[in-house]
């Protein structure tokens, strides 16, 4: 695929994605590229940054850097800490929690439109 890019799924079934990032113990990584095309590459997994209502910096910047090669991140939720932390790595994260095809579809398109607007 020319123009890849990489997507981390929140996910614990592999098919939804129904993870908060806070809670996620691992990450499917998907690549994406030009039109509708995309591909399972790998699993990543990390230590969950949240546990009993607490999040611990070390662990979010630990879960960040396994992703950051990822373009985007996607969860079925995310503070606004974390949110921000991620966006600063250049990572964009999405809350959509759908299952993981139409979630995927849905970055993918939102990739084209930015695209779009980059050109013009």
């Amino acid at each position: 695929m020319d123009n890849t890019y990489k997507i981390a799924v929140a996910s614990t079934d592999g098919i939804v994605v129904n993870q908060h990032f806070g809670r996620a113990d691992k990450f499917l990584i998907i690549e994406a590229g030009d039109g509708e095309n995309y591909k399972f590459i790998e699993i990543r997994t990390v230590e969950p940054v949240c546990s009993f209502g607490e999040h611990d910096d070390k662990k979010l910047a630990e879960s960040l850097k396994m992703i950051r090669d990822c373009k985007y991140l996607l969860v079925s939720k995310i503070g606004t800490g974390a949110s921000s932390k991620a966006e600063q790595l250049g990572i964009t994260p999405m809350e959509i929690p759908d299952m993981i095809e139409n979630s995927i579809r849905k970055v993918i398109s939102f990739e084209q439109i930015q695209n779009l607007f980059e050109r013009n």
